[in-house]
């Protein structure tokens, strides 16, 4: 059903115009209030209420009776459109009733539309007959512009109605679907949780190296993003806690960086977190490029034995029970280039916890926690690596660079919404969040922010 257009209301203005024009009707045509005819000679000295007046012509008999006939046409039409608007106001009317459902409006709006389009054929009916009303044209123009005015603001009353309504509508919707959201959401944290048990169950407490296959290095890649991206869930929680101004911090982080939306500040603390966490990923046990290759050349059944050491072990256990491993000194350097003592006693106000970290001990702390199952989940990452050959080459995109689908996955698709033709190049890397890897032939995607 076609919806009524709500027309403007009247004002001030258009009152005085219709009173306008009943006093230049009756200047010019010389008709009284009591409808009779006046000498349309004028005489005598203008006053002050006629300051405002226009002089009033000689008309013959032949010139007044034409001017007759267009101002009663002129009533006449004016009263065709006053209907026309009355019809509309009766319709906004049923259009209101209709929802929610309101039988007696909806009667009542019916009524009052038929006995609107019976006095518009009325009046179709005397023109046609030339009987147009005896009344004085001049007060049926003002009442005919009265009638037209109220029409239009009952149709504007009816019409704000009709709004209120829907937009207390859209808003029961916006709640509703809030409640599917948040419902939704917790069904997503559930599947969730099983996958990662269904990936850990892909790996079996032995795997023969003649058995892996990339698969299983995508896995725990898999793994190692949840980790990662918990973990600084919970770097920027304590922040927060801290009275930390992060826009500034992801400002440092990541220079030069506009944010599609507030929260894709997080990319930036991640990108931080990965690049800290990966930093000599190939090397052996994470050592710096500087080390002889000799020393680099393992054989890759030992960093399985490792995977397969770690996979299976406590991590609190594994570090009392090693304390001075290969992994309690990748714990604790990863520790400490995260988490520097000036940030430390920022964030906590002091630096127990380093001291903790430094006597091979872990606080038991949500923090730590995160960062625990984090720093143990790119340390299998690494074992598994390095256990493939050719090994597992691990690669970023630089700043700048253009944006390939093969090597690259965007988090902010936003930005191809303005790539037909909005934007004056294609998009580009702002920075790398999460890295990729190389195995083989198989590509699997680092994660970049756009910009």
């Amino acid at each position: 059903m076609e919806s009524v257009k709500c027309s403007a209301a009247p004002s001030e203005s258009q009152l005085s115009h219709a009173l306008g024009k009943v006093l230049h009707i009756r200047a010019v045509t010389g008709i009284a209030p009591d409808d009779g005819i006046q000498d349309t000679k004028y005489h005598g000295k203008i006053t002050k209420d006629q300051t405002k007046s226009f002089l009033i012509p000689s008309f013959n008999d032949h010139e007044l009776e034409e001017l007759k006939g267009r101002v009663v046409k002129e009533a006449f039409l004016a009263k065709l459109f006053a209907g026309i608007s009355s019809v509309k106001a009766a319709y906004a009317q049923l259009q209101f009733a209709q929802f929610p459902y309101d039988a007696d409006g909806i009667q009542s709006a019916d009524q009052t539309v038929v006995l609107e389009l019976k006095n518009l054929c009325q009046l179709m009916q005397s023109y046609s007959k030339k009987q147009l009303n005896k009344m004085s044209p001049d007060i049926n123009l003002l009442l005919t512009e009265i009638q037209e005015q109220r029409s239009q603001l009952k149709t504007c009353e009816f019409m704000s109605k009709t709004f209120k309504s829907q937009l207390k509508l859209k808003g029961s919707e916006i709640t509703f679907l809030k409640q599917k959201l948040t419902e939704a959401s917790k069904y997503n944290k559930l599947l969730e949780k099983r996958l990662i048990s269904i990936e850990q169950l892909m790996i079996p407490k032995s795997i023969p190296l003649s058995c892996l296959n990339p698969s299983h290095f995508i896995t725990y890649s898999r793994q190692a993003l949840k980790s990662i991206q918990a973990f600084t869930r919970s770097l920027i929680k304590e922040m927060e806690s801290a009275s930390w101004d992060l826009d500034a911090a992801a400002g440092l982080v990541e220079p030069g960086i506009s944010f599609w939306k507030p929260s894709h500040k997080s990319f930036a603390f991640e990108s931080f977190v990965c690049r800290e966490m990966f930093d000599g990923f190939n090397y052996r046990d994470f050592c710096t490029p500087n080390e002889s290759l000799l020393e680099l050349e393992d054989c890759p059944t030992q960093y399985l034995d490792r995977f397969m050491e770690m996979k299976s072990a406590k991590l609190v256990d594994y570090l009392a029970w090693k304390p001075r491993s290969k992994f309690a000194t990748f714990f604790r350097i990863k520790y400490f280039k995260l988490i520097n003592p000036k940030m430390e006693a920022y964030l906590f106000g002091n630096m127990d916890q380093g001291n903790l970290v430094d006597s091979g001990e872990i606080p038991e702390t949500p923090f730590f926690s995160a960062f625990s199952e984090m720093v143990k989940h790119v340390w299998l990452l690494h074992c598994l690596a390095l256990s493939f050959d050719p090994k597992v080459s691990i690669f970023q995109a630089k700043k700048g660079c253009r944006f390939s689908e093969v090597y690259m996955e965007s988090l902010n698709d936003e930005v191809f919404l303005l790539s037909d033709g909005l934007l004056e190049t294609d998009p580009q890397v702002g920075f790398t969040v999460f890295p990729g890897f190389i195995i083989s032939k198989t590509v699997i995607q680092c994660q970049v922010y756009l910009c």
